[in-house]
């Protein structure tokens, strides 16, 4: 598992399919359902462990999009 793509993948195989609308929306979905598996003791421990480290580093690069965005916005408006 090296993706988000990966990640989402993993959900199906449990039932969960996750599409906000927002690609950060998704990714916060997808880590609480992780976490809510996880708590039923149903996913492997690494799969989990390594899940959640790849959400972790996605939702990171949604966030730099995401000021980097605004930087531009502020830029375009002055």
């Amino acid at each position: 598992m090296k993706t988000l793509y990966d990640v989402q993948q993993l959900l199906e195989k449990y039932g969960i399919l996750v599409h906000v609308g927002k690609r950060i929306w998704d990714i916060e979905l997808m880590a609480l359902e992780l976490d809510n598996i996880n708590r039923a003791g149903i996913i492997d421990p690494h799969d989990y462990m390594v899940a959640k480290l790849i959400l972790r580093k996605e939702h990171r690069v949604e966030e730099l999009k995401e000021k980097e965005r605004q930087k531009d916005a502020k830029k375009d408006s002055k």
